[in-house]
């Protein structure tokens, strides 16, 4: 091998090692959600509209470990009712919505999870009660 050819393989070396490192991802900032009070007036009608708002993080029905790494961060929302061993995940990125709760006391936990459901802020629950209703004549 020449010389020159030996320079050659170490400058490519060095080129794809620098493109290599620019390509990592720079860390991204913390997700965290902020949700709201139930709105109080579909409560009468016993249906809950939560309004919520992520700060970096995108809600999206994307999943795996391939979207671990896509920039800014996306993910989505688990959902539990009540202190049930099952949830859902919200995808959609508009109000959570559940109807057909019975009258009384309820609570959602909401947990922004990653596209391989691995929780990205705290829980937060929303509390409410589901009013009952009156008898009409």
């Amino acid at each position: 091998m020449t010389k020159a050819f030996i320079g050659f393989v170490v400058a490519i070396a060095a080129l794809w090692t620098s493109n290599a490192i620019a390509q990592t991802a720079e860390p991204q900032p913390a997700a965290k959600i902020v949700v709201d009070a139930p709105l109080a007036e579909p409560l009468s009608r016993g249906v809950v509209f939560i309004q919520y708002r992520t700060e970096n993080l995108q809600i999206v029905p994307v999943f795996g470990s391939n979207a671990l790494d896509v920039s800014p961060r996306i993910g989505h929302l688990h959902v539990a009712v009540d202190g049930a061993s099952w949830i859902w995940a919200e995808t959609s990125g508009g109000p959570i919505i559940i109807a057909g709760l019975p009258e009384g006391p309820h609570k959602v936990e909401i947990t922004p999870v990653n596209a391989n459901h691995q929780p990205l802020d705290r829980s937060v629950v929303v509390e409410f009660v589901i009013p009952g209703r009156k008898a009409t004549k």
